[in-house]
């Protein structure tokens, strides 16, 4: 009884059910002609706070807005299987993330503008283990390898070390 009181003083009121009034601080419900669906928090007309946005071939969001961008924690399921659980930034993931692909394998670690950047852990549903930074996507040591350099050699600890000051 008192965790219901405890959320029922925080619930956002519902907004306006005339969607030409602005919806500011309210909780609400958004279908598009395309299918698509945006249940949450609004602020100044924008997606602010928490929200879900399901797609009609059943891609979902659920996570934070911040003047209607994807920032802060959320997570995205997507219909193929893939799953993506993390910080977001600017619509972007961004910062500390985990994805899992429907075939097994699995992503964690750092992102930057969407792509992994920075250290992370990638590994394969066979089990075999990438661990270490990643560049725009790349994982460091097969850049370095597609110039030419062998692993263990002294240029090729060059190359990881300039391309990690590069992240």
């Amino acid at each position: 009884l008192l965790l219901s009181l405890a959320n029922a003083a925080y619930a956002l009121p519902d907004c306006p059910s005339n969607t030409s009034l602005t919806w500011n601080n309210c909780f609400g419900t958004l279908t598009f002609a395309s299918g698509d669906k945006y249940v949450g928090e609004f602020k100044d007309d924008k997606y602010h706070g928490q929200g879900t946005y399901t797609y009609p071939n059943g891609d979902k969001y659920f996570g934070e807005y911040k003047e209607g961008i994807r920032t802060g924690q959320g997570t995205s399921t997507f219909n193929s299987g893939d799953k993506y659980v993390g910080e977001w930034k600017d619509g972007e993931y961004h910062g500390q993330g985990r994805y899992t692909f429907k075939n097994g394998d699995e992503y964690y670690g750092e992102y930057k503008n969407g792509i992994r950047n920075g250290f992370g852990t990638y590994t394969y549903a066979d089990g075999f283990i990438e661990r270490g930074y990643y560049l725009n996507g790349e994982y460091l040591p097969d850049i370095c390898e597609d110039m030419g350099f062998r692993k263990g050699t002294s240029e090729f600890g060059q190359c990881i070390l300039k391309l990690i000051d590069k992240i």
